[in-house]
This record gives C-alpha cells, sequence and structure tokens, in this order.
C-alpha cells in the first residue's frame, strides 16, 4: 500500500473511530435519551396525553349524561391498575374498548363511530334504566360485543347492593336513628307519570296516612345534603320505581334509605327479585297486602309499636349498603374486564334481550 492511500485512509480510520466511540458515549450515558431518538417511543414515554405502553385504553364516547369524573382515579379509588381512561376520540384506533351510553345516541346513530372498527376493539353498551323508560333504537341488534348493566346476565353487573360488614365496621345510624325520626313516610319525586302503577298507588295511599311529599313535581326541590337529612328523619320511605316488574330493576330509590336509615316500601319487581339483592326483613313490600290501606294500617301500627320497628334493622348488624359512584365507577369497572378478558366477543340480538318482555320478567 503506497504512503499516499495510507495518509488518506488514517483520517478515515480515527473519524469512524471517533463516531463509534461517541455512540456508544451517548447508549451509555444517556441511555433515555438515545433511545427516543432512535426509536418510536410514542407508547413508552409515560405523559399525560399518551398512554403507556401496556396500558388498556378504554374510549369513553360520551359524558354519560354529561357527568364528567376524574379519569385517572381507577386505581386509587378501585383498585384497578392498567387501565387508560380518555375521552379523546383521537385515540379511537387505538382503544382497546369504545364505551357508549344508550342515553346519548342519536336515533338514526349518526353520532357513533364511523371509522372502522379495529378487530381487537370492543364496544360497549352501557345502561342503567328500565326498558319501559329506554328508547328501542334500530340497528343496534348486533353492534355491541359487550354489556354493561343492572341485569345479572349482563357481561359487567354494576349496581348497588348489599356486603358483609368487616370487624371493624360500625353502624354510624342505628340506634341513634330513631331520636332524629319526626316523619312517618316520605316521598321525593320529580319525574310525574299518572299511568305509572307508582302515581296511582301513592294516590290511594295518601287517603289513608300522611305522606311527606316533596321533589319537582310538588314544588320542593331538594338538594343532596336535604336528601340525606330528609331520609334519616323518616321512619318509611316510599321506594317505588317508575317502572313495573321488570327483571332485576331496583335503584338508589331502594339502597339510599336503607343507607341512611330508613325502611323502603317497595314497588317495582316482584318480593322475590328483591330478595335476590336485600335481605327479606329490611323492607316492606306493597304486594304482601291486599290494599294500600291495608299497608297503611301496617305502617301505623308500626309507628307505634318501636320493638316490631326495629326489627327492620337487624340486618345491619352482619350487612351494609355498597352504593355505586356513577358513571366513574361503571368506566373503571368496564377498563378492568377489558382488561382481563380478551377472548372474542359478540353480544347478539340487543334489543331482544332488553326489551323483549320474556326477557324481563314480566
Amino acid at each position: 500500500m503506497s504512503n499516499d492511500n495510507q495518509s488518506v485512509l488514517q483520517p478515515k480510520c480515527l473519524l469512524l473511530i471517533f463516531s463509534v466511540g461517541l455512540n456508544i458515549f451517548f447508549v451509555f450515558e444517556f441511555p433515555g435519551h438515545y433511545y427516543k431518538e432512535s426509536q418510536t417511543a410514542i407508547t413508552f414515554t409515560a405523559s399525560k396525553d399518551k398512554p403507556l405502553e401496556n396500558n388498556t385504553i378504554l374510549l369513553i364516547w360520551f359524558w354519560p349524561f354529561g357527568i364528567k369524573f376524574n379519569l385517572n382515579s381507577c386505581s386509587t379509588l378501585y383498585n384497578i391498575d392498567g387501565c387508560y381512561l380518555t375521552v379523546d376520540r383521537d385515540l379511537y384506533s387505538e382503544a382497546h374498548a369504545v364505551l357508549i351510553n344508550h342515553k346519548e345516541i342519536k336515533r338514526n346513530l349518526s353520532n357513533l363511530p364511523t371509522k372502522p372498527r379495529p378487530f381487537f376493539q370492543k364496544w360497549i353498551w352501557m345502561h342503567f334504566e328500565s326498558p319501559q323508560n329506554t328508547r328501542r333504537l334500530n340497528g343496534l341488534e348486533n353492534l355491541f360485543n359487550v354489556t354493561l348493566n343492572y341485569r345479572r346476565d349482563s357481561d359487567i353487573v354494576v349496581r348497588e347492593h348489599i356486603v358483609l360488614k368487616t370487624e371493624d365496621t360500625e353502624d354510624k345510624i342505628f340506634p341513634q336513628v330513631l331520636d332524629k325520626k319526626d316523619k312517618l313516610v316520605c316521598w321525593i319525586v320529580s319525574n310525574w307519570n299518572g299511568k305509572h302503577e307508582r302515581i296511582k298507588y301513592y294516590n290511594e295511599l295518601k287517603k289513608h296516612i300522611d305522606i311527606y311529599a316533596l321533589g319537582r313535581h310538588f314544588g320542593k326541590i331538594v338538594n343532596n345534603s336535604q336528601y340525606n337529612e330528609i331520609l334519616t328523619r323518616c321512619k318509611f320511605y316510599l321506594s317505588f320505581e317508575n317502572t313495573d316488574h321488570h327483571y332485576d330493576y331496583m335503584t338508589e330509590k331502594l339502597f339510599n334509605p336503607l343507607a341512611l336509615g330508613s325502611v323502603p316500601v317497595a314497588l317495582g319487581a316482584p318480593r322475590y327479585i328483591y330478595e335476590r339483592f336485600v335481605p327479606r326483613d329490611a323492607f316492606i313490600h306493597v304486594k304482601d297486602f291486599s290494599s294500600p290501606q291495608k299497608l297503611a294500617e301496617h305502617l301505623l301500627s308500626l309507628d307505634k309499636n318501636i320493638e316490631e320497628y326495629k326489627k327492620y334493622f337487624q340486618w345491619r348488624k352482619h350487612f351494609e349498603v355498597k352504593l355505586v359512584n356513577y358513571p366513574q365507577e361503571h368506566a373503571c369497572r368496564a377498563c378492568h374486564y377489558i382488561r382481563t378478558k380478551k377472548d372474542y366477543q359478540f353480544f347478539g340480538n340487543l334489543n331482544k334481550w332488553y326489551w323483549d318482555p320474556i326477557n324481563n320478567g314480566t
């Protein structure tokens, strides 16, 4: 090799050695920086706007009933990790599931996602109204993969229920609650439909017993703190559902009085359905009596016999009410379901399942 060639190669070799050494320096001294610059690091970089690599992404298509909540609370509130909740529709193609509240769907379905659904993505139908008070929309029959509902046969069941007490749980309501009760029968109602059985029953019941009635219909709107105070002061509360006899349908109208120390007087599903969720001696069912007059006589009798009245609170020694935080808890539970259940899933004929009278126990 000539000296001229050697003189040309020596600077190149030195440059190559310098370049390799510089790269090694950056890899070992600044590995994070080097990795981000040399790789596509979008899903690996933690930020407020981007999900982490292994998170399950749940896209909330509509804020349910316009209710907004903290999207980063699944871990702290419900011990559910690995979930990334978002309302950013730009993440549609990456989302493992899309949560869609039925109430917000337009009749022509025009506000549902229009892009092709990724093969890995599931659509979750969420709804907690009774079939009787829900629009039946054509086109939903075979659109969803997962149901999120109060019914026990839905894929994701979220509802208020009675749970066993822990050893360190105290009853903060009873027996002190008896000292505060200055109302016999209470009812707070806003939606008034004269065709519903509950309105007809109320109109008959009030002929035989005084009912402390409040709510928008009676021109006495009640806020949350007033609501809690009123239920604590009432011996009995009319837990009248706005629908008749539907499968598994019972709402906060039943569970809030139980939690706040009032005895629910239930109207809606048959007693045997109630007893699947609530101790049989924790509530009174209107069908236990042949008429509203007979029910009124029973309530008046309990008002005079405090020992008999106390029996409706014996369940509190061993159980307590687990209320649900709507819709925050629902979204977290839905994400957890998608994260842990990865097999293929399809739900056929949604309309038949939810609105068919046979399937709803009527």
